[in-house]
């Protein structure tokens, strides 16, 4: 096959696929190699930015996924007006926090820093896909160990873990500029928008949701 062909391939997939996909699927699926594969990718980021399309190719997640470029997030969010607006809580958006900084990291942990109970608000991030179970500590009772998922790295558009900003950069953001909005929450705008925010319970979750242990019970 020919470069122009295995590039035009290349996109296809990318268009096709859902979720982040990574140069070893595209590899077992089309039979290219890797440092090949590679190669077209990046000139494709390239391509699409100095062409200033409507959507860029991003790294996130540990594979490739196009996305419409953030310039055009607030017409993208208006196609899909129609879809419900779900929202994560306060205590929901703390906890992710707390497990994206400190994972592997138990309930008990995560308890002790917030100073709440957080059954039900680990309940919410398990049920979006956000974190996982990670395995047992061997410990008395051997409690429950938490960590994020790749659902979450693909939501932020981060490459990976060490893509995190650091908690002084964090601590350092202009409050003018924060996406949580005056009642502690964030809205979600559309996957593909670029700018991905959690969403949670069309309920609302909030403080009420933290007295719902019974199935993240590490016991």
């Amino acid at each position: 096959m020919t470069d122009k062909r295995n590039k035009a391939l290349i996109e296809a997939l990318l268009f096709a696929s859902p979720r982040p996909i990574g140069i070893d699927v595209i590899s077992e699926v089309t039979g290219m190699e890797p440092a090949y594969i590679g190669d077209i990718l990046r000139s494709l980021v390239e391509e699409y930015d100095s062409e200033s399309r409507g959507f860029s190719l991003l790294e996130v997640a540990g594979g490739y996924q196009l996305r419409t470029r953030p310039d055009f997030a607030d017409e993208v969010g208006a196609l899909f007006l129609a879809r419900a607006r779900r929202r994560f809580s306060r205590s929901s958006l703390e906890t992710l926090s707390i497990i994206a900084y400190r994972q592997p990291v138990l309930r008990s942990e995560i308890e002790k820093i917030r100073g709440v109970d957080s059954g039900g608000v680990l309940k919410t991030l398990l049920s979006h896909g956000m974190i996982r179970v990670l395995g047992r500590k061997e410990a008395p009772g051997r409690p429950i160990l938490y960590g994020t998922t790749s659902e979450f790295l693909e939501y932020f558009s981060l490459r990976d873990l060490e893509s995190l900003p650091t908690l002084q950069e964090v601590a350092e953001l202009d409050t003018d500029n924060a996406i949580v909005n005056d009642e502690g929450n964030i809205e979600n705008g559309h996957r593909d928008s670029g700018e991905n925010n959690l969403y949670a319970d069309e309920s609302g979750g909030g403080e009420g949701e933290e007295s719902a242990t019974g199935l993240l019970d590490d016991d």
